[in-house]
């Protein structure tokens, strides 16, 4: 009975930090997929999103979750002005261009970030931080939610699902989606690809940032927040496939359960051991990720 108990309260605890990665790997992946570019900055709109959101709380009352949605809308325009400013100009230049320029940028806006908030941790202060959904009594052990948590993750739920309809069922959806396709096709037939690389890219730094928001509850803001969970964003995107939106959610919670239960038996420190061998293991023998398909 305890082993069942131990069991179900890892899977539970897998799923909602699973979620959050997803969502903020639906943005990465979004990028990638949309203007093949892989943004070695993305995880840095994830600490932004987190300031914005701190910033509404101790300036505005504004509950993080409440907050996010202004880390959406304030990160969105912040990364369609650097598609225009920084990414356009160099999408047709050689691949080791756009390295240079993303890992540029992720130095650049984590330094000015310490240049501007300092070095200090913020954290908040919500009414529901330290109580928790008691779920399912049996044998006296009962499953704990904590509601930071899962209201993060019905947060990050709400916003990937927001994303995926955006893409399947509206005009611009469908347009940023053949693009993404075949970008030469898609201006012969009249769509302005400028303008989905960069709504493209706002959408995947604001999703990002919500991400960063609806976690402030229980994660501490920082400037170097984002080398906290730059990896695990392209374990979960390379896990699901690049360029999938749907890949991305998969490998998120991936990431989340395969880190949950590896803290089952192995010490803290090495928790992320099974989830890299994993990792090595796709790559070597599905590169194109669980949901991808090979083409010749």
């Amino acid at each position: 009975m305890q082993t069942i108990y131990t069991l179900t309260q890892t899977l539970v605890d897998g799923l909602l930090i699973g979620g959050i990665y997803a969502v903020i790997s639906i943005g990465l992946s979004l990028v990638f997929g949309v203007m093949h570019i892989v943004n070695f900055a993305h995880a840095e709109f994830l600490m932004i999103g987190m300031f914005v959101a701190w910033y509404a709380w101790a300036w505005l009352g504004l509950d993080p979750m409440l907050g996010a949605f202004l880390a959406l809308g304030v990160t969105f325009l912040l990364g369609m002005g650097m598609q225009r400013v920084l990414i356009k100009p160099i999408l047709a230049a050689p691949q080791v261009a756009q390295i240079f320029l993303t890992v540029g940028l992720l130095f650049a806006l984590e330094n000015a970030a310490l240049l501007l908030f300092g070095a200090d941790y913020r954290s908040v202060s919500t009414p529901y931080q330290t109580e928790a959904l008691s779920l399912f009594a049996s044998g006296g052990e009962r499953i704990i939610v904590p509601y930071a948590k899962l209201f993060a993750f019905l947060m990050a739920l709400g916003l990937g699902a927001s994303v995926w309809l955006f893409l399947q069922r509206t005009r611009t959806g469908q347009a940023m989606r053949a693009t993404a396709q075949d970008a030469t096709a898609a201006r012969l037939m009249g769509i302005d690809t400028d303008r989905m690389y960069m709504l493209a890219f706002g959408l995947g730094t604001g999703t990002t940032a919500f991400g960063g928001a609806v976690i402030l509850p229980y994660i501490t803001a920082s400037p170097t927040v984002g080398s906290q969970y730059v990896v695990l964003m392209f374990t979960a995107v390379v896990l699901g496939g690049l360029g999938s939106v749907a890949g991305a959610v998969v490998g998120g919670l991936l990431v989340g359960l395969i880190q949950s239960f590896s803290a089952l038996v192995l010490p803290i420190q090495l928790q992320n051991l099974i989830l890299f061998v994993i990792f090595i293991a796709v790559l070597a023998l599905k590169p194109e990720g669980i949901l991808s398909r090979r083409t010749g």
